[in-house]
């Protein structure tokens, strides 16, 4: 008779719970008390700040949601630094878009009402310009000078080579001037 010590159900692994009991959930639990402080230093220190608390907090819950596909319960605690990295650099993305749109609104307040028709009017001309591009120009356009990422950060982004970000960010922005001229003219 072989023994089945270790080995889980699929029943089992629907649930997240093994055989003896000790399933994710009480893993998650024994990694956050043992790991929760370290993970809240590294969540600070990239910048998380106030919301440190709150990556950390959700990394945890991704990994309960996720134990099962786990490829070992050794990979948890990597699986969380790697959350965590990737958590406080999406609120600091988010937070540089908050920012920008914050000193728009703000730059436009100080204009008169006739200058902030000419802004949107030369806003929707650049908006009808962009959607004239290929589908990747115009991610990379967007994600170049509306989000100020890197061209490697664009690269990891959308899962193709930095070549190929050079590449369409030179033909969009070509293409980008050309419409932009026929529009003016």
């Amino acid at each position: 008779m072989r023994s089945t010590k270790g080995v889980r159900s699929t029943k089992d692994v629907r649930r997240g719970t093994t055989d003896s009991g000790g399933g994710g959930g009480a893993a998650v639990a024994g990694l956050f008390r043992a790991h929760y402080q370290g993970l809240l230093r590294l969540a600070f220190l990239l910048g998380a700040d106030g919301d440190a608390e709150d990556v950390v907090a959700e990394a945890f819950c991704q990994l309960h949601r996720t134990w099962s596909r786990l490829s070992s319960p050794e990979a948890a605690l990597g699986y969380l630094k790697g959350t965590v990295c990737n958590l406080a650099r999406m609120r600091l993305r988010h937070l540089r878009v908050v920012r920008r749109h914050a000193q728009r609104h703000v730059e436009k307040l100080e204009l008169s009402a006739e200058q902030q028709a000419i802004v949107r009017d030369e806003h929707r001309t650049v908006v009808r310009a962009l959607r004239s591009l290929p589908v990747r120009q115009h991610q990379v356009l967007v994600l170049r000078y509306w989000l100020d990422l890197k061209e490697s950060e664009i690269a990891e982004t959308m899962g193709i080579s930095t070549g190929a970000v050079k590449s369409h960010a030179s033909r969009g922005m070509a293409k980008l001037s050309r419409v932009m001229k026929e529009a003016e003219g």
